[in-house]
């Protein structure tokens, strides 16, 4: 048996990437812990990849997703000397857009209808170098559906969309994502797909789109939010075309401005800043909402690349656009007082003001609608980490608990990574009154909750 030949093409593009094996295994564990791929490689694997060796299906992907990460465009199979995946890596297969959006859309949701599924979605793997779609090259490009088809919509369709959408941002706010995406990915394939493809006047068919693009950039931002962050960039892209197609410029930054968001969870500051860059570039004649929407976007990717005047400069362009807009409160895509202080402490944290960061965390808290669960749990979340970290556990224990307060009533995956953080956190300081009484508290929860 004949020895495996050297993979050169792997050679080649650690090379270019200037990495050393180490290196390599770095970015590709760090790839697979955002895509919730069990196991570590290390130096002695990259070592027999190059010695021609093939990486484990789960690998290969992740490996492209480092490199491409590092080099700032796609890695392809071929050029990494790598075997493209079969059926067994389909979870992690890189992202792709089918020509139809619809159909791409209907895909999407069945996938992340089906229980089954859904536990597969969520490692799909979250591209950082993936190209993103300019507004310019998406709108008006779609020629109208066929006409003289059975179903037909109008006005009254759109309504039930925009509708439904509100809705399930209700259900989001209160009760969690758990609960509120698979309704919405069930009404996206059973409901809006058939709208899309019904015939309809072409002022109707763009209205549509642009309420179907809302829909799905909220069920983005949930997947996002519950982690399945390459499902969430997944339905991103799709709005981003729908919005495109629909000639709906506003939905189209401020979904660019939610793949900035995801960008900055994930601390991919550069991609952060970037994203949410070209969010505000591609809203010139943003009205002051949604102006202060997308710059403090660009307050938090400032900061997360050290930016720190830059920072303070979009945060105050935030505050001043906010104190223009009206007092409405969005279901979708809303900025209000409570959004704007996260985002201030959310800089502050970036550049290393803990103590400033939990002033302005307790300011977005006591601005945030009661309605609002999910968002008070996961800001509570943050505030008790900070609070412990600065060495305030009494202070830390009672936000805890305001944490469990609303974490009792919700389904969401983020809420429970807080939940295990804080039964990690406490555990040490079990011989406080306060702690103890919390961590007693949390278990009793967790008993609850698993019966």
């Amino acid at each position: 048996m004949g020895e495996r030949a050297p993979n050169q093409g792997l050679r080649n593009l650690l090379s270019e990437a200037r990495w050393t094996q180490v290196e390599l295994a770095s970015a590709v564990n760090r790839a697979a812990a955002e895509a919730g791929v069990p196991g570590t490689c290390d130096k002695s694997n990259v070592n027999k990849w190059l010695g021609g060796t093939r990486p484990q299906a789960k690998w290969r992907p992740l490996v492209l997703e480092a490199f491409s990460r590092r080099l700032g465009r796609p890695v392809t199979h071929s050029e990494a000397g790598l075997t493209a995946p079969m059926a067994e890596t389909a979870p992690l297969a890189a992202l792709s857009v089918p020509v139809d959006t619809v159909e791409g859309l209907v895909t999407l949701g069945r996938e992340d209808m089906d229980p089954s599924r859904r536990k597969f979605l969520t490692t799909t793997l979250y591209a950082a170098a993936l190209p993103v779609p300019a507004y310019l090259d998406l709108a008006g490009r779609t020629e109208a559906r066929a006409t003289g088809r059975t179903t037909r919509i109008g006005a009254g369709e759109v309504a039930t969309v925009r509708t439904m959408t509100e809705r399930i941002a209700d259900i989001l706010d209160e009760l969690g994502g758990g609960h509120a995406r698979p309704m919405a990915a069930a009404f996206l394939v059973n409901t809006v797909a058939p709208y899309l493809h019904a015939d309809a006047s072409e002022a109707v068919r763009k209205d549509m789109l642009a309420a179907a693009s809302d829909l799905v950039y909220l069920t983005g931002w949930m997947a996002m939010y519950e982690k399945a962050h390459g499902l969430g960039q997944q339905y991103y892209v799709q709005a981003l075309r729908l919005a495109g197609e629909g000639e709906d410029h506003e939905t189209y930054c401020r979904t660019l401005r939610g793949m900035a968001l995801q960008a900055a969870d994930l601390k991919h500051g550069k991609k952060a800043l970037e994203l949410a860059d070209s969010a505000a570039e591609a809203a010139p004649k943003a009205g002051p909402r949604l102006h202060a929407f997308l710059a403090g976007q660009q307050a938090q990717g400032a900061a997360l690349v050290g930016n720190r005047r830059q920072a303070f400069t979009r945060l105050a362009e935030t505050e001043a656009a906010l104190a223009k807009a009206d007092n409405r409160r969005d279901a979708i895509g809303g900025y209000d007082q409570a959004a704007y202080f996260f985002h201030v402490s959310s800089v502050l944290y970036a550049l290393g003001d803990v103590s400033g960061s939990i002033t302005a965390m307790q300011d977005s808290n006591r601005a945030r609608p009661p309605i609002e669960k999910q968002g008070r749990a996961h800001a509570n979340g943050l505030l008790a980490q900070r609070q412990l970290q600065v060495g305030h556990l009494e202070a830390s224990c009672a936000t805890w608990g305001a944490f469990l307060d609303d974490y009792e009533h919700l389904s969401s995956s983020r809420a429970d990574e807080h939940f295990a953080t804080l039964r990690r956190g406490l555990r040490r300081h079990l011989k406080n009154s306060h702690a103890r009484e919390v961590y007693e508290r949390a278990g009793e929860l967790a008993r609850r909750k698993a019966a």
